[in-house]
């Protein structure tokens, strides 16, 4: 049947499963959206304030579903708007396609208007991108973007498409669903090393990140951790691969990682490393990181592997399908002198947070507790990025994996309403953001996205009247040289709220905490609560920049 390249965009759109696509029109997309508009019974448009708030709506989307997400915008200036959060995506391994505009093949290199050559901006933040020069390559080159996002290590895909081939028109024939690409296996003689390593140890230590995640390999690693009697910790992205009351669980680490699972990995003899790439975050000084201790790798990107810390063993391939598979090989052990090691620093973490956390005032770990109780296990958890979010990561019990939705790698603030819109359409469940005033005021015009669509997204902003992460640097690096991180011109965010017809909170004391939130979970729609707290709060512990876990500070004073 013959279409135009606009109608074959969307009907290979919609055969490659894709439910919702986040964006915003313009010039050189209108066949698009016309296309979109003759479809619309079979697919969802969703119009945002601002083209970065569709990019963190389809990331958000893709990692709450597990599905592709998909954003589009026009060209020039809509094109470079998604750069951020392509590059977010592209960072945390994220399957995002993105579709933009261009001007016709004629046009291009003539600095026409809005032209800008958006494939050669993201190749440094994508997996791949296409540039459409033909109407005939048009739907198999879609299919190719799905299929590489989805495969291997995910991530972003562009797909640029001039104005040309979306009038011009061609045959289009129906396909099946791409399937991902076949992943090379884990090499057998590796997993009969590593099984041989874990029996040599005497206090394993096993590490997981974001893959882990990805590859949905939580069932194996708690088994694996059961089996070895090994403690488990994971970097911010591997948080809620292992559910927090697991009793081998210990946490975050890193930076600002939990006290007693950066302790015990820096103590530990044997590192099985999963899923994750050893980020400065996560390492600290990596010349002095994993000195005493084997380290074995594994991950499906095998570029991963020895790129940022040298290993003993490296494994590239499937994590789940390593971790089946080495559960085979590997024997039940006992560690009980590490245990007990480990079970001391555990009791060492709770003495400094009983001593640094007050339970009877309104602080962050209060809040996080207060809006716990009225969240399930599968609740949505998601964060802009700074103070609040590390604070989320600390504080916050997850207990199933994928409920955690955040900029890892980025650091992207701004990231958090666009990212809570498309993981409430994703799981059609009550989302929770938490956010920072200063985070929030990134692209709080997104509210009016959040409005339209009436989604159960509950907004907490964890409210300082500063930059507080910044703020925290400048008070222990920078003698306490507050450089432009007081936020002085913040709105009022109750009366914000009620502008963008949803209902808005305040709490200022803690003897409010309860009731407010208590109100504000049970709202149907969306809700705002603008949460005050002490521009002095710090998060700790913290690694100092350039240090190695025997640096650790647990106090700190407040400005």
């Amino acid at each position: 049947m013959k279409m135009t390249g606009a109608q074959i965009t969307i009907e290979t759109l919609i055969e490659q499963g894709t439910e919702f696509v986040f964006g915003y029109p313009g010039g050189q997309v209108i066949d698009l959206y016309d296309a979109i508009y003759q479809a619309q019974d079979r697919i969802h448009h969703i119009l945002t304030a601002h083209e970065q708030g569709a990019a963190h709506a389809a990331d958000g989307y893709a990692r709450s579903s597990g599905k592709v997400g998909v954003v589009m915008a026009t060209s020039g200036p809509g094109a470079t708007n998604l750069v951020t959060g392509i590059a977010t995506a592209y960072l945390d391994s994220v399957p995002v396609v993105a579709i933009t505009g261009n001007v016709p093949n004629s046009l291009i290199g003539r600095d026409s208007f809005q032209e800008v050559d958006i494939t050669g901006i993201t190749i440094p933040i994508t997996k791949h991108n296409f540039f459409v020069k033909n109407i005939e390559d048009l739907a198999d080159t879609i299919r190719r973007a799905f299929q590489i996002a989805k495969s291997g290590r995910p991530g972003p895909v562009l797909v640029d498409i001039p104005k040309d081939i979306q009038t011009g028109k061609y045959d289009y024939t129906p396909m099946p669903v791409v399937p991902k690409e076949e992943q090379r296996k884990p090499k057998e003689y590796k997993l009969e090393k590593t099984a041989r390593m874990i029996k040599e140890c005497h206090k394993p230590f096993i590490y997981v990140g974001g893959g882990a995640i990805r590859a949905q390999a939580s069932e194996e690693i708690v088994q694996l951790a059961n089996l070895i009697d090994a403690p488990v910790g994971c970097t911010l992205m591997g948080l809620s691969v292992v559910p927090q009351d697991d009793p081998h669980f210990l946490g975050m680490v890193g930076m600002h990682g939990h006290y007693a699972s950066s302790k015990a990995l820096s103590e530990a003899d044997l590192l099985l490393v999963i899923g994750a790439r050893f980020s400065d975050r996560a390492t600290g000084n990596v010349n002095k990181y994993g000195r005493h201790t084997r380290i074995i790798h594994i991950d499906i990107d095998r570029a991963e592997v020895d790129k940022n810390v040298a290993v003993d063993l490296g494994i590239g391939g499937d994590v789940k399908e390593a971790l089946t598979e080495l559960l085979k090989l590997v024997e039940p052990c006992q560690h009980d002198d590490w245990k007990k090691r480990v079970e001391t620093l555990k009791e060492e973490e709770k003495e400094q947070f009983e001593k640094t956390t007050p339970l009877d005032t309104l602080n962050p770990y209060t809040l996080i507790q207060e809006v716990q109780k009225y969240t399930q296990p599968q609740t949505p958890i998601v964060t802009d990025v700074g103070q609040h979010q590390m604070w989320v990561a600390q504080y916050y019990r997850f207990q199933n994996p994928h409920t955690l939705i955040t900029s890892g790698g980025l650091g992207t603030m701004g990231f958090g309403l666009g990212a809570a819109i498309g993981t409430s359409l994703a799981t059609r469940q009550k989302t929770v953001l938490f956010t920072g005033d200063g985070s929030f005021g990134m692209n709080l015009n997104e509210l009016a996205t959040l409005s339209r669509l009436k989604a159960p997204v509950v907004i907490i902003i964890m409210n300082n009247g500063v930059l507080g992460m910044v703020r925290q640097w400048q008070n222990l690096f920078f003698e306490k040289h507050y450089s432009q991180t007081t936020l002085e011109s913040h709105p009022d965010y109750v009366q914000l709220a009620k502008a963008f017809h949803m209902k808005g909170y305040r709490i200022e004391a803690f003897d409010e905490l309860s009731s407010v939130i208590e109100q504000a979970m049970k709202e149907e729609g969306p809700a705002l609560v603008d949460c005050h707290i002490d521009k002095d709060e710090l998060v700790l512990p913290m690694l100092p920049p350039g240090g190695s876990f025997d640096d650790i500070i647990t106090e700190m004073e407040g400005a």
